[in-house]
C-alpha cells in the first residue's frame, strides 16, 4: 500500500515525549499505534494497561511502553536502526496522510514522502515480547 505525500509535510526534525524525535523527513520509520492522541487518551490508555492489560487495544503500545514511558530496550533498539523515526497516534495518520480504514497498529517505511505498509496489524499484535516485534522490524527491514 503506498500512500501519496502529505501536502504539510515538512523536513524539521521535533523532539516529543520521552525523549523521542519525530521526524517529517521525506524517509523514515512510520510507526503508528491504535490510540487517539491527547491528554485524555494518554490517561485513559494509562489506566486501561494497569487495570486490563489483556483487553488493551494496541499491542504496539503494551510491548513498547510500561506504564510510565517507553521501554529503555526498546528506545535502544530505535537507536540502532538508524532511520529517521516518526511516531503517530490513528487521529494523526488520518489527518496527516488521510488514511483511517486500516486496521492499527501498523508500521510504515516511508521512502520519498510516500507510506508503504511494511508490518501489518496482524503481525504486531502477533508478537507476544519485544523481542518478537524487534525480530520482525529487523527482516521486515532487511
Amino acid at each position: 500500500m503506498i500512500v501519496p505525500k502529505a501536502d504539510s509535510e515538512t523536513s524539521r526534525a521535533t523532539p516529543t515525549n520521552n525523549g523521542r524525535k519525530t521526524s517529517y523527513s521525506n524517509e523514515a520509520l512510520v510507526l503508528v499505534y491504535n490510540a487517539e492522541s491527547g491528554l485524555f487518551n494518554v490517561v485513559t490508555d494509562m489506566a486501561h494497561k494497569v487495570f486490563s492489560p489483556q483487553t488493551y487495544a494496541c499491542n504496539l503500545c503494551a510491548l513498547t511502553y510500561s506504564t510510565f514511558g517507553m521501554r529503555k530496550s526498546w528506545k535502544k533498539f530505535l537507536e540502532t536502526l538508524n532511520i529517521p523515526l516518526e511516531f503517530l497516534h490513528a487521529d494523526e495518520l488520518k489527518s496527516r496522510y488521510g488514511i483511517s480504514a486500516l486496521p492499527l497498529p501498523a508500521i510504515f517505511k516511508k521512502e520519498g514522502g510516500r507510506l508503504e505498509l511494511l508490518i501489518d496489524a496482524d503481525s504486531i499484535n502477533s508478537c507476544l515480547t519485544i523481542n518478537d516485534l524487534k525480530q520482525l522490524i529487523k527482516v521486515n527491514l532487511s
